[in-house]
């Protein structure tokens, strides 16, 4: 049975939306320029068209204006750095997300290069991650998925501050950050992976324990110290037998550990709703950067 408090992203997101929406109609009244917010997506890649579809229909409820582009999968490097240099020079778009991964023959590191730092919504330019990466700085933008994951920790009133936090997971996109984001707020983080020895042990010595390692429900209860709080990142499409014929599940075996965790997010509706409204408010913030605010 479930004894852990539910961390509802779902609802946390809408709040913050609310609060985005309400800030972007003051913006209007005062007179001041909308937020933009332009996605580019290279190729077909039916995942990330949904992506972007989500993206703009979350900006048009938030009343950011939303452009999009999509070029060919056959696009060269010049076509898509052009693209970013365009957008760049455009006073409309105050925040530029370039939807990844990017077909193999693209450089993706010199087209996150070449976006324009005050306008690196997604918070991937190495400027911003080496910046996040140093104490005492600060990056323009956060990265939005693991910045999801500190405001849900912080809105479900977890201790950091000389917490044993354990991150499952060392990708760029949200292991990492979330770990740099970690010691910043004073807690001692052990980042795990394959070829961590004893990693179920490693695990269950967390007081936070933040799973983005890419497989469905890996984490199981013995992983978890009871009363600690866990953050899955993952979603993963199991098939089964249902009239659907899949469900979605995460990288923590959510029934059993929710039995002994103190709080947990559910995956879906925990760090997915978060992530388009950290991206949301990065734009907002960009068009503020943009006014000299």
């Amino acid at each position: 049975m479930s004894t852990a408090t539910i961390i509802d992203g779902k609802v946390i997101a809408n709040d913050l939306r609310e609060e985005i929406a309400q800030k972007v109609a003051a913006r209007k009244e005062a007179g001041q320029r909308v937020p933009g917010l332009a996605a580019v997506l290279v190729g077909e890649d039916p995942a990330s068209e949904v992506y972007v579809r989500m993206k703009r229909k979350a900006c048009e409820k938030a009343g950011i204006a939303s452009f999009g582009h999509t070029l060919p999968a056959d696009a060269t490097q010049e076509d898509v750095e052009g693209l970013v240099k365009k957008l760049n020079a455009d006073p409309e778009v105050h925040g530029i997300l370039v939807q990844l991964p990017l077909p193999d023959h693209i450089d993706e590191e010199a087209v996150l290069n070449a976006i324009d730092i005050t306008k690196d919504v997604d918070g991937f330019h190495p400027l911003n991650i080496g910046r996040l990466a140093q104490k005492g700085r600060e990056p323009l933008f956060l990265p939005a998925t693991p910045a999801g994951v500190i405001y849900l920790l912080e809105k479900s009133n977890t201790q950091l501050e000389g917490a044993n936090a354990v991150v499952l997971g060392r990708s760029n996109i949200v292991g990492m950050p979330v770990a740099l984001l970690l010691i910043e707020r004073n807690a001692t983080v052990t980042v795990c992976h394959s070829r961590t020895k004893d990693l179920d042990a490693v695990c269950r010595a967390a007081d936070v324990l933040v799973a983005a390692v890419g497989r469905a429900e890996m984490v199981k209860k013995d992983w978890v110290k009871p009363g600690a709080t866990v953050i899955d990142v993952g979603t993963h499409r199991i098939d089964d037998d249902t009239e659907k014929g899949y469900h979605l599940t995460g990288d923590v075996a959510y029934d059993e550990v929710s039995e002994v965790a103190g709080a947990i997010t559910p995956s879906p509706g925990g760090v997915g709703p978060m992530t388009i409204a950290m991206l949301l408010n990065n734009t907002l913030r960009a068009a503020e950067i943009a006014d000299g605010n």
